[in-house]
């Protein structure tokens, strides 16, 4: 009976640790110029590692079958259905924040520094793309 309370405290110690936000999911992207829906990005962790795969495409005037004309490494001519967009975002130490990788815009075939903070409870995804002093912003809904 001990053993048995002992166990259920410590579950119930981990659960807070366990419910810690995550970027890992599935995401619908916000243009943060048109505040339209733009598509779903699965964000998956490889070993403490994220990166985020388009698996839709939502807006109205999307090619399905497009292509990331303006890349301009690897992923060149490469469907955008499909493309790997967030690369290397590691999660800093002691903080809810993933830096260090890249995200890819494969409207303009730009690469920025990236920036992932879940908000309110890992509903949202505080996404932000960055070179030097500029960056942009973006807020990521969470699919249920």
């Amino acid at each position: 009976m001990y053993r048995a309370m002992i166990a259920v405290v410590l579950g119930a110690l981990a659960l807070p640790a366990l419910a810690q936000p995550t970027p890992a999911g599935v995401w619908r992207t916000i243009d943060d110029k048109t505040g339209e829906v733009s598509s779903e990005v699965r964000i998956v962790d490889e070993g403490g590692v994220l990166s985020g795969t388009i698996e839709k495409l939502l807006r109205k005037d999307a090619k399905q079958d497009g292509v990331c004309e303006k890349c301009t490494d690897e992923r060149k001519d490469k469907p955008v259905l499909g493309l790997k967009i967030i690369r290397g975002a590691k999660k800093s130490d002691g903080k809810d924040v993933w830096e260090g990788g890249k995200i890819l815009d494969p409207d303009n075939g730009k690469e920025y520094t990236l920036r992932l903070t879940p908000i309110e409870g890992g509903k949202k995804l505080e996404v932000r793309g960055y070179i030097a002093f500029f960056y942009r912003n973006q807020t990521w809904v969470r699919v249920q």
